[in-house]
């Protein structure tokens, strides 16, 4: 009874296991690299289907001659004993000969295909500087003297040229519907080049993939593809200094007075080239409706960091710039057009209200977002450099609490909030 059953549970397993090999053949993957939006990624798809195709024909090939032998010299009772072979010089030759010929037929397109993204980007591609910091990207564009954080934008059909190095250790920079990934390795720049030239407008997660660190997961950026007119206007605001408080009106437009108008709003701790140049306004940002899902920030505010929501519409964004201005915020931010906002260390903030996320991917950038992660980065992602300033906040690196004279209040972290949304 037990024999009859056999083949009859072997075919219900295949039945029923056939709809889950043929549903992992489908689907829509948002994050996969076979894409045709670029060529460096046509070009890897190509590479994959010649060494899938040959793969498989060689898997094919091989396993029908052993189940061949296995059926053909198969034990039988009462046959003779089996030949015993200890060489054949034409089987040999051929079994050497056959993979040679299929390696060339491999090697070929991969080697002409590593030396087209190795001998440099086309003539008049834009230039891209990524530096890797644990755990968060820098991105430089000398072009247009442009330095902004984990938000990359691109024109369409327009070749980009990276060159990447780290800031620290090894780090990987991979847009995965676009093209990469290459590694970022300490004290030496690799590049890496595509065009985006069937993309539209759209939305794509990147990634650090080399592990860094704790917060390795959570090294996050937002790669956005725009018209070459929309990056256009994006750059001319982002290269502008960061004008406090808002201009009323754009400079250029009419009835606006760029000289003694800007100079009468601007707090004279401001520098005071935010006067003569102010940034354009309202400049490009890539339309919040239009993302994704799989590009939308979905991580949690960690219960163990609360602020009071109703103190941030009290915030004051002119007592917010002042402590801003005088706090240890500015020993490792930059803001163009704040004199006292100079350094490096840490992302720069001249445009920050105009990028969509915080936290390197890991937040929407929302007064409420941001108002936790000033009060206790560390809490809001594991390992993150940015010291806990909230007033008696766990602080869980130092394994303590903040103590209190260094610590900022609520009250003083709505207004920082209020002062750093107007930086749009």
């Amino acid at each position: 009874m037990t024999r009859n059953l056999r083949p009859r549970h072997v075919a219900t397993a295949f039945v029923l296991l056939l709809p889950v090999l043929l549903g992992a053949c489908g689907g829509a993957y948002p994050n996969s690299t076979f894409t045709n939006l670029t060529e460096f990624n046509r070009d890897l798809t190509s590479l994959w289907n010649v060494m899938i195709g040959w793969g498989t024909f060689v898997f094919l090939f091989v396993e029908l001659l052993l189940v061949y032998a296995i059926w053909r010299y198969r034990r039988r009772p009462g046959g003779p004993e089996p030949e015993h072979v200890h060489g054949n010089t034409k089987l040999e030759i051929a079994w050497t000969l056959l993979p040679a010929v299929i390696l060339v037929f491999i090697a070929v397109p991969t080697v002409r295909t590593i030396w087209k993204y190795q001998s440099g980007a086309p003539e008049g591609a834009l230039q891209v500087d990524v530096i890797g910091h644990q755990w968060w990207w820098e991105f430089r564009y000398p072009q247009y003297d442009i330095v902004t954080a984990n938000e990359l934008y691109l024109p369409t059909n327009r070749a980009v040229n990276f060159s990447l190095r780290t800031a620290d250790v090894i780090h990987s920079f991979w847009i995965p519907q676009l093209g990469g990934k290459r590694d970022l390795v300490s004290n030496r720049t690799n590049y890496l080049w595509f065009t985006p030239d069937s993309t539209g407008a759209m939305a794509f997660n990147g990634s650090c993939n080399e592990y860094c660190g704790t917060s390795h997961a959570n090294m996050r950026f937002r790669a956005f593809t725009v018209a070459p007119e929309d990056f256009e206007r994006w750059a001319a605001h982002q290269r502008g200094n960061a004008v406090f408080p808002a201009a009323a009106t754009t400079p250029g437009t009419p009835g606006s007075s760029t000289g003694a108008a800007m100079a009468a709003i601007v707090p004279q701790s401001q520098d005071s080239s935010a006067a003569a140049a102010p940034a354009a306004s309202p400049g490009f940002v890539f339309p919040q409706d239009r993302l994704p899902v799989h590009v939308t920030p979905q991580t949690a505010i960690p219960s163990t960091v609360s602020f009071p929501e109703n103190l941030l519409a009290a915030g004051d964004a002119q007592r917010g710039f002042e402590l801003y201005s005088r706090s240890l915020c500015i020993g490792c931010h930059r803001i163009q057009g704040n004199a006292r906002s100079q350094a490096r260390t840490g992302p720069d903030l001249t445009h920050v209200a105009s990028r969509l996320t915080i936290g390197a991917g890991l937040f929407p950038n929302d007064a409420r977002h941001l108002a936790h992660w000033i009060k206790n980065a560390r809490a809001m992602k594991p390992g993150v450099l940015m010291p806990t300033v909230g007033v008696n906040q766990y602080d869980p690196v130092l394994k303590t609490n903040v103590v209190q004279a260094a610590g900022l209040t609520d009250e003083q972290i709505a207004d920082i909030v209020a002062y750093l949304m107007t930086l749009k």
